[in-house]
């Protein structure tokens, strides 16, 4: 399941990515902007709790797009939370020094992302 939220959602939003299951739940939620994370969290949160698992367990994509300084409170929101294997990019921000960007591939699974293959991130995400 994957959500389109944020800045990141102009590269997914347009395609139908079909249900899980029987469930009839789309894989692709369409969860709002970046101040609507939040709200996005506390979606996830309680599907995790209905299936009996945690947020890192649902089989959730998570993209942030570096185009403005709201990103940043939402990543660090994320990070706080324990959510890992966010993806990140198309450019990094210059605050994630190579060492900084490490510690949190190695504890977050920070997976850095590159414009010019947005078929192959999502092919990746789903």
């Amino acid at each position: 399941m994957g959500k389109g939220l944020c800045c990141a959602k102009y590269r997914i939003n347009d395609k139908d990515y079909g249900t899980l299951g029987s469930t009839g739940i789309p894989r692709l939620l369409d969860l709002g902007q970046c101040n609507d994370s939040y709200g996005a969290i506390v979606v996830a949160k309680a599907l995790a709790s209905a299936l009996d698992t945690d947020i890192n367990s649902l089989p959730l994509s998570l993209s942030l797009s570096w185009f403005e300084q709201t990103a940043v409170a939402v990543f660090l929101s994320l990070l706080s939370l324990g959510v890992k294997n966010i993806r990140l990019g198309p450019v990094m921000p210059a605050f994630l020094y190579p060492t900084v960007l490490q510690a949190l591939q190695d504890q977050y699974g920070i997976v850095p992302v590159d414009i010019r293959h947005p078929l192959e991130d999502m092919e990746d995400m789903m």
